[in-house]
């Protein structure tokens, strides 16, 4: 927890006690239904919570506004973002019920009130509108890009804030897959946001909706 602070401070009482909890909910539901590796556990903070919160050091999501994450997996990176937006709601979505089944016990124990899940494959995600659409490591940026446009809303209120689009957590060499995309990103290397050595050649990629 001291190294999310090292980088994030404003947190309520409520806010730091739930981010305070996780590591514990996440291990117990983790000898159960094995969603995160025994590695990562061991350094939960930095290769989850931190990785997940680096959307937040860009984006700044606003009361009202919907953000789904697609193939969320065990919760990341929506569960820490829905911790540190309360106002926002988060749609997490994946194809692995059972991995739902933990997001659904950890948030429902921890107290976070602002996230909704889905078990559907990405393609299926019809008839919902969302401000944006988060995803980490899930898929090649094209297939999540073929995936999630046609969910984002178009419509840009100044209010909110954001920009309306995908913002993905990736890692290695992006080169040959963005091109492959046909999209244009922007690009932030993570290295540069923190400095810890987990983060070289780690990548959060924007693509707005045009």
């Amino acid at each position: 927890m001291e190294l999310i602070k090292k980088y994030f401070s404003d947190f309520t009482v409520e806010q730091e006690n739930q981010l305070i909890i996780l590591k514990e909910l996440y291990k117990d539901w983790n000898e159960k239904i094995n969603v995160i590796s025994r590695k990562d556990m061991d350094n939960f903070y930095l290769h989850h919570v931190l990785h997940s919160l680096t959307i937040a050091t860009k984006f700044d999501f606003k009361k009202g506004m919907e953000i789904m994450d697609l193939g969320c997996g065990g919760g990341f990176p929506g569960v820490p973002l829905a911790i540190l937006f309360p106002e926002t709601t988060f749609h997490l979505v994946d194809s692995i019920g059972k991995k739902l089944t933990v997001v659904n016990a950890i948030t429902d124990t921890a107290g976070i009130k602002n996230i909704t899940t889905q078990h559907a494959r990405a393609e299926e995600i019809k008839n919902r509108q969302f401000d944006a659409v988060v995803s980490r490591a899930v898929a090649p940026l094209g297939s999540l890009w073929h995936w999630s446009r046609k969910t984002i809303r178009k419509t840009k209120t100044a209010e909110k804030g954001v920009p309306n689009g995908l913002i993905c957590l990736k890692g290695g060499d992006l080169s040959k897959e963005i091109f492959e995309s046909n999209c244009k990103p922007h690009v932030w290397e993570i290295n540069k946001i923190f400095e810890e050595e987990y983060f070289n050649e780690k990548f959060m990629l924007y693509q707005s909706v045009k």
